[in-house]
């Protein structure tokens, strides 16, 4: 049986749906249609890999495998390569090597990249020639570097050239290049000397130079400069793409905005990670005994600041025992601290990572952050304490002392608490980034460390001075 539809997307739409609910159905049907399959994925090869991802390991090797090998290169190139890397590992070798030659090379060293080492040598040594040229050179660069991220594809044009002669050999170019929003100026030795845009070229007087058209001295970077500022350079000059250069000039490839954009992406969700102690390169696919090894070592040192808590905690257990509502209450306050310092912690994780925190303006924003952490515990210290009062005096909570002594401990805690972690969440990643760190770098156990030794120790400490 099949679908009537009006348009591959229509179709698209109907079994993605479909496939949330029985993924087996789907691949049966798309095996027994693969005409209609073939369609889709000419048609809407985003929307062929929606589905895709959908479906088991074994099903989706044998829809890509049914494709021809362009279609099944737009199609991987659509799905994340951690998934991607997962969906073909039972795709027989020659037609993954062939869909992976006709893929554009970063996104092919992506996936490969996700690959083990003994499947990546024997497809590179299935691929064309060329195309496993090109993908082993940019596999030689870490993933998180300009050459990682750059595309060799990159039009480029002799100096000496008028712009007529320019215009007629971007004619020929256009053919193999894609993208000629830039277009970059070499020497003899390929040294980047300029960039030239094409509106600027088409609408320059025939026969002028291409010195004199040209952007002498471009931005540009290394291959091995960092993603993170590969990005805050695209984003300050307001760049389409950015050229890459070995380190005597000569030119590689470039950077383009997608690259970028996937690179502040990527920035951003390493951040997260890294904050919490999850492991830089961790990925949902990553092998487990990977991922132990990434997430032990912050998990160890969490139990070891932990026990510090502990420590404090069980100095001070009398002042519990005289008065059991306490240990209800410490939880409380470490709580409050914790969340309020996890605001103060993102926010600065963010703006460091947006270079938006030159050193002079460091005191004003521990000001301000303090003055929020004020604010903040006063209204939430008269909150706890009124609260607090008035369980106790409804007998919810049971208690020797007098109910006005026990509300003000929480009171006074948790003021204390939430603007020591406000001014924490902002010190802590500059801390690290003066040491040459990560700001993110497992900032949030560091945080908790003294949010909990405030939350706990501090309370019980007051508790001892006011009862």
């Amino acid at each position: 049986m099949r679908l009537r539809l009006r348009s591959p997307r229509e179709l698209a739409r109907i079994l993605l749906a479909a496939a949330r609910r029985n993924h087996e159905v789907v691949a049966d049907y798309l095996e027994a249609n693969t005409e209609e399959w073939g369609a889709l994925a000419e048609a809407a090869p985003g929307d062929a890999a929606d589905v895709l991802e959908q479906l088991d390991e074994i099903d989706a090797a044998g829809l890509i495998s049914d494709l021809e090998p362009a279609e099944a290169a737009e199609i991987l190139e659509e799905i994340a390569p951690e998934l991607a890397a997962e969906l073909v590992e039972d795709v027989p070798l020659g037609s993954l090597a062939a869909a992976l030659s006709e893929m554009p090379g970063a996104a092919a060293a992506d996936l490969l990249g996700e690959l083990d080492s003994e499947m990546l040598e024997d497809v590179l040594a299935a691929m064309e020639d060329q195309a496993e040229q090109e993908v082993r050179q940019l596999l030689a660069y870490p993933a998180d570097s300009a050459g990682g991220l750059m595309t060799t594809d990159v039009a480029s044009l002799p100096m000496g050239l008028t712009t007529d002669e320019a215009i007629e050999r971007l004619r020929q170019l256009s053919e193999t290049y894609g993208d000629l929003s830039y277009v970059y100026v070499v020497n003899d030795e390929q040294v980047l000397t300029g960039v030239i845009s094409f509106r600027d070229l088409v609408f320059r007087r025939p026969g002028s130079p291409l010195a004199d058209v040209m952007v002498p001295d471009p931005v540009a970077v290394t291959a091995m400069t960092d993603r993170e500022e590969v990005a805050e350079l695209a984003l300050r000059y307001h760049l389409l793409a950015i050229p890459v250069t070995e380190e005597d000039g000569r030119l590689l490839g470039m950077v383009t905005t997608d690259a970028v954009i996937e690179a502040v992406q990527d920035e951003a969700t390493e951040d997260f990670a890294v904050s919490v102690g999850a492991g830089v390169a961790e990925t949902v696919y990553s092998e487990v005994g990977e991922s132990f090894r990434m997430r032990a070592p912050w998990l160890v040192l969490n139990l070891f600041l932990a026990l510090i808590v502990a420590f404090v905690i069980e100095n001070q257990t009398g002042i519990i025992g005289d008065e059991p509502v306490l240990a209800a209450l410490m939880p409380v306050i470490a709580l409050l601290g914790g969340n309020g310092g996890n605001q103060s912690l993102a926010v600065m994780i963010r703006s460091l990572a947006s270079d938006d925190v030159p050193t002079p303006q460091v005191p004003g924003i521990f000001a301000r952050q303090a003055g929020v952490g004020l604010l903040n515990g006063v209204l939430l210290a008269l909150v706890s304490a009124a609260v607090t009062y008035l369980l106790l005096e409804g007998g919810v909570f049971s208690s020797e002392s007098p109910s006005v002594a026990v509300a003000l401990i929480v009171g006074v805690a948790a003021l204390s608490n939430l603007v020591i972690a406000a001014v924490s969440g902002t010190a802590i990643p500059l801390i690290l980034r003066q040491l040459g760190q990560d700001p993110a770098l497992a900032s949030s156990i560091f945080l908790t460390l003294i949010t909990d030794l405030v939350g706990f120790g501090g309370f019980l400490l007051v508790a001892g001075l006011l009862l």
